[in-house]
């Protein structure tokens, strides 16, 4: 069978035919698995995800949104009545790439240079918690929670072992926690012990806190691989 070459018109080629270099010529360009991840949850606005990435400026992450466009992972439309403002999503293709954000997340976390003090976008939160959720921990729970940054709100949803994350109003949940994205995580992936009195100083929690801190229960950073001696 005659193999066809096909022409890369976007990002930097590796003339390299494994899957791998393919994937780094979609996504190895600076900020774009990023832009991608700020999708993961449903569409955004330019504006938003310029938000969402501080250090990324306008016409970089116009680049890439085209790069990533061209590539047939991202997909410009425009959201129905009465919102009626363009925004960009992910292929179905697309959100395929969260397997990636998955692994490379859990391995990054390993590196002992790993700061998880340092700014989480909200999306990045919650993808968070589906990266790192433990069914064993949570066993046959049903449990469902809002959290609330700003004004983005999520709904988690914990049933039969499988998290799930929604980008909307939390309604019908047992808690809603109220805070920063960095907050969250210090209380969920710092220290069990420590975790009600980081709720109390870092947390608003309407609802049922208790509800929330069990939740924290379920959650774990993988451990550090050690330096090279």
């Amino acid at each position: 069978m005659k193999l066809e070459k096909v022409t890369n018109t976007h990002g930097r080629r590796y003339d390299d035919a494994c899957g791998t270099a393919h994937g780094l010529e979609i996504l190895g360009e600076r900020w774009a698995l990023l832009v991608v991840r700020e999708l993961m949850l449903g569409p955004r606005r330019f504006g938003d995800l310029r938000a969402s990435l501080p250090g990324l400026s306008a016409n970089v992450l116009t680049q890439r949104l085209e790069g990533l466009e061209a590539a047939g992972v991202v997909v410009r439309r425009r959201l129905p009545p009465p919102a009626s403002v363009p925004v960009y999503d992910l292929t179905s293709w697309g959100r395929e790439a969260e397997a990636v954000i998955q692994a490379l997340g859990r391995w990054a976390a390993r590196s002992p240079d790993h700061d998880p003090t340092l700014p989480l976008s909200p999306v990045s939160m919650m993808l968070s918690l589906r990266t790192m959720f433990d069914p064993a921990k949570a066993g046959d729970a049903l449990l469902a929670l809002g959290f609330r940054f700003g004004e983005v709100a999520f709904r988690v949803c914990v049933a039969d072992g499988v998290l799930t994350v929604e980008r909307t109003a939390p309604e019908h949940v047992a808690a809603v926690v109220v805070g920063t994205p960095e907050a969250v995580a210090a209380v969920i992936y710092g220290d069990a012990e420590g975790a009600a009195a980081r709720m109390r100083d870092l947390l608003t929690v309407e609802g049922d806190p208790d509800a929330f801190l069990r939740f924290a229960g379920w959650f774990e950073l993988p451990p550090k691989a050690p330096r090279p001696a």
